[in-house]
């Protein structure tokens, strides 16, 4: 579902179409820059870290590895923030059509909780540990501080709630904040479901202490 909205985004930008993410059909501005603002989309980066980490787990499905782990779980938790946000906060702001649609369904709509369940029922179990939940932050951080950065360059901000032109500063940093908060309590809370609900696949070797 990732590869197809991904492929269906791309061929949307190279004919012309509008962005799954944002409903803009890019103006005048050149494919380069339209492919380069749908890759700082964190809506694109946590459905490429999906795939990415989905297709290792078919490869080896009982993976082990402290930074394996930690790719698990920041895959999980910033899809359930993808998900969430999106249903949330751009949705309502947001209408697509005919492969738009297509393609905003897989990203903010299937990947999401289709991610969840699949780590829910089938596992393997990852061992939320604290070091574990850290390093998971390590990439959204690091996209916040770029988008930060690269805004006041560009003009340019991939969501409403983090532009700085509209909404200011000090507003769109409180919004990060809270992005951020909002994925620690879901860590939290998958930390505890991690631990206590069965799944199918459980690795042979032990999780370590959670």
């Amino acid at each position: 579902m990732v590869a197809g909205s991904l492929a269906i985004q791309l061929w949307l930008i190279f004919s012309g179409g509008v962005d799954a993410n944002s409903g803009e059909d890019g103006g005048t501005a050149s494919i380069l820059v339209r492919l380069w603002r749908l890759f700082s989309f964190f809506t694109v980066e946590s459905n490429v870290v999906v795939l990415v980490v989905c297709v290792l787990l078919i490869l080896d499905p009982v993976r082990r590895g402290w930074w394996w782990d930690v790719a698990r779980i920041n895959a999980l938790l910033a899809i359930t923030i993808t998900g969430l946000v999106f249903a949330v906060v751009l949705a309502p702001q947001l209408s697509f059509t005919g492969a738009a649609l297509v393609a905003t369904v897989g990203f903010h709509y299937v990947a999401p909780w289709a991610t969840v369940v699949g780590w829910l029922v089938l596992g393997p179990r990852l061992g939320f540990q604290w070091s574990k939940i850290a390093g998971a932050f390590i990439l959204p951080i690091a996209w916040l501080v770029y988008i930060f950065v690269q805004g006041p360059a560009t003009g340019w901000y991939p969501y409403t709630f983090l532009d700085v032109t509209e909404i200011g500063l000090g507003r769109a940093l409180a919004n990060a904040l809270l992005v951020l908060v909002l994925a620690l309590v879901i860590a939290l809370v998958y930390r505890l479901l991690d631990a206590r609900v069965p799944a199918a696949l459980e690795s042979t070797t032990s999780t370590g202490a959670r």
